[in-house]
């Protein structure tokens, strides 16, 4: 654990490309990333990691092991980097009590999609496919259920007539890697993290 500029140490949690795991480690913030959590030995956001010489802690699904005990070696994980928050940064898995409970509104999330509207793995197709004038981002803490939680932040996104999927799709990640570390930073700031 890195004390020095009392940096928060957090953890992102992944389970894909990376993305936004890049964002937040490229940008200027009073954090240190102690440890990736991915639940995907294939995943792209490993080779980010490694890039950043960020440790990475695979915690993959696996017969006979339950969430519970999965999230229960997670955690100790993340007790023994003296984590104090998680950001959670594609990460296609549904966060259980164990870690829950451990960090009380302090597991944050983003979602492709102004929620409540759009929630699932499909955000960005499902408002592309219902045709809306805007989507966007959102940030916000997690609880039981998915996509869920008190809202910290929002952006709006144009949804123009003449769209592909991926224009929206690159429109939205654009705004994702802006939203995501300045919310981050505001919150730090004013002493929610």
């Amino acid at each position: 654990m890195n004390l020095n500029n009392h940096k928060l140490p957090v953890a992102v949690f992944a389970s894909g490309n990376g993305t936004n795991f890049e964002a937040i480690a490229k940008a200027d913030l009073p954090i240190e990333i102690e440890v990736l959590v991915c639940d995907h030995h294939e995943a792209p956001v490993i080779q980010r990691a490694r890039k950043f010489q960020v440790p990475v802690f695979l915690s993959e699904a696996q017969k006979g092991v339950s969430k519970a005990d999965r999230e229960s070696k997670i955690l100790q994980r993340l007790k023994e980097d003296g984590v104090k928050a998680i950001f959670l940064a594609g990460y296609m898995r549904i966060v259980g009590p164990t870690l829950l409970n451990a960090y009380p509104k302090r597991i944050l999330n983003i979602h492709p999609a102004l929620l409540p509207k759009f929630p699932g793995r499909h955000g960005i197709k499902d408002a592309y496919d219902a045709d809306v004038p805007y989507t966007g981002v959102t940030i916000h803490y997690i609880d039981q259920k998915i996509d869920n939680g008190p809202v910290i932040a929002q952006e709006k996104v144009p949804h123009y007539t003449n769209d592909s999927l991926h224009d929206l799709a690159m429109r939205i990640h654009h705004t994702e890697h802006q939203l995501y570390p300045n919310t981050i930073r505001k919150l730090i700031q004013q002493g929610k993290l």
